[in-house]
């Protein structure tokens, strides 16, 4: 059973979540405040970690920068409606996805499930994807660049393989949502700029080999 944990100081709604999600399947931990939340998910029992931003003892976004020291567990943001801010920051520290407030507990089922199938996907045949300097491992969840392992979020990892599978072409912005981060391009939806912006400089001088296409999409170089 996929173990949760999620962090919300709105009681009620964290009990609501909580029912929801356990009727669902999931097997679900409720905190209140950041601090707790950046402690237990540094114990690395949660599959997943849902963090609301706004928290008493440490918000959202400094128990991300705290797990984030120690952790790639996937983590999905809590923001509000509208508040394009607290969503770019925090894809920035490495959130891998976010749900705005509020939010139908249904929505949240599903964008957990989606992370975690692109997290945990099925086994594939053959080795692994070398590209330009960049070597992937699917199964592993592993990306070298030039012999040296990128640390990367999971909807990070997942963008970098949808773009090394299609190297030497376009990819839509419309196709690179759906498939590396499981959800329709929305419009105004700034997440997969945020995820290459941070992909780039985790390549440091390998940063131009994805090119951005204006109006379209993404581009990685194949020499």
């Amino acid at each position: 059973m996929t173990q949760v944990l999620l962090a919300d100081d709105d009681v009620e709604l964290s009990a609501m979540l909580v029912e929801y999600l356990e009727r669902d399947g999931f097997e679900v931990t409720a905190v209140h405040d950041g601090e707790a939340a950046a402690r237990l998910a540094a114990a690395g029992k949660f599959q997943i970690v849902v963090l609301d931003v706004m928290m008493p003892r440490l918000d959202g976004m400094e128990a991300l920068r705290r797990i984030r020291r120690t952790s790639r567990v996937p983590v999905i943001m809590l923001t509000a409606r509208g508040d394009d801010i607290d969503r770019i920051i925090g894809l920035e520290l490495g959130a891998d996805d976010y749900v705005p407030k509020p939010c139908t507990p249904r929505e949240l089922a599903a964008r957990l499930r989606a992370i975690l199938r692109r997290v945990h996907p099925q086994p594939e045949a053959g080795g692994p994807i070398s590209v330009s300097g960049l070597t992937l491992w699917p199964e592993k969840r592993r990306v070298d660049w030039r012999g040296k392992a990128l640390e990367l979020t999971s909807m990070q990892f997942n963008v970098l393989e949808v773009l090394m599978r299609n190297a030497g072409r376009v990819v839509s912005k419309k196709e690179l949502s759906e498939q590396a981060l499981g959800r329709p391009l929305a419009r105004f939806d700034r997440s997969l700029d945020v995820h290459l912006s941070s992909i780039r400089q985790k390549l440091g001088e390998g940063a131009e080999l994805i090119r951005t296409v204006r109006g379209t999409g993404y581009h990685l170089v194949k020499d």
